[in-house]
């Protein structure tokens, strides 16, 4: 398909997202969204299938981020955390398949570190090699888990203040090989990107054969076109590389320029920015646009 889709997470709007936001899906309709990317929701919090009903009673596909941490982690040293971590990976399979789900993102290795306010630290050979073991037997499983349920698993290397363990497209090609299985594929996100790689549309066109989700975020996660990245370049990358899945914008509230206010702090939105999603899909669409025919 090309050009590819193009939806927002559902973070832009509303944090948590329950069956009260189902009218939100309308809005993203709206605003030029072709799906949207739920996190995916903790026991409770939101009933899977009536949430895929809601999105396509709108006009929407929907798609899946999931969330780590140290207490589901596939490359701990902890058993409990390990075992924990690929049970999480099974039942966001069970709930992506509910919500009628193809693509299920993120840092499923695990391994925070600012979340977890673990500082960064250096590594010995051997426990470097016993994490990727781990991960890669974690993520397997996962995979087998999910054969035949139409749902993939899509790593997102992260940038190195959020992870030690995958921070770039090699890596996490390397990740996607040593697995060996359809169903782990790679995510890119461009603001990760941004800090991490020599060149973005190179790490695209490398990482192409895996690459089956991406985001597109400005370098301060801004709206679209706000910052520096070439989208002209990202998108002629994506085009060589036949992109054929989603594209995710995922845009932080940047409203709020006083000394000491947590940039990475999730906040609600202040205002209506429906107008500023649509100028950003607008801006990517004719990008993808022109690299497709150029």
């Amino acid at each position: 398909m090309w050009p590819p889709p193009i939806g927002v997470i559902s973070m832009s709007y509303a944090r948590p997202f329950t069956a009260a936001e189902f009218p939100l899906f309308a809005r993203m309709k709206a605003a030029g969204m072709d799906f949207c990317e739920l996190l995916v929701p903790e026991p409770g919090e939101l009933d899977p299938a009536a949430a895929g009903l809601a999105a396509r009673d709108a006009g929407l596909f929907l798609l899946l981020a999931a969330r780590v941490n140290v207490q589901r982690d596939l490359a701990s040293d902890d058993s409990a955390a390990r075992t924990a971590g690929v049970d999480y990976l099974r039942r966001c399979v069970e709930v992506a398949t509910a919500s009628g789900v193809a693509i299920v993102g993120g840092p499923l290795f695990g391994t925070p570190l600012v979340f977890a306010g673990r500082p960064p630290a250096p590594i010995e050979e051997t426990r470097r090699l016993d994490r990727i073991k781990r991960v890669v037997e974690g993520l397997r499983a996962a995979a087998e888990h999910a054969a035949g349920s139409g749902v993939r698993f899509a790593v997102e290397p992260l940038n190195r203040f959020e992870t030690d363990f995958c921070n770039t497209a090699r890596q996490g090609v390397e990740l996607c090989e040593a697995v060996g299985h359809y169903g782990v594929g790679i995510m890119l996100d461009t603001f990760h990107m941004n800090m991490e790689e020599d060149d973005l549309p190179a790490a695209i066109r490398f990482a192409a054969p895996h690459l089956i989700h991406f985001q597109a975020n400005e370098n301060h996660r801004g709206f679209l076109g706000t910052g520096h990245l070439d989208w002209p370049a990202i998108c002629r990358a994506l085009a060589a590389a036949c992109y054929a899945g989603a594209i995710t914008l995922e845009p932080f509230r940047r409203t709020d320029h006083r000394l000491s206010v947590p940039l990475a702090q999730w906040r609600p939105p202040a205002h209506d920015e429906d107008a500023d999603l649509a100028h950003s899909a607008a801006l990517l669409r004719g990008a993808l646009h022109a690299a497709w025919h150029a």
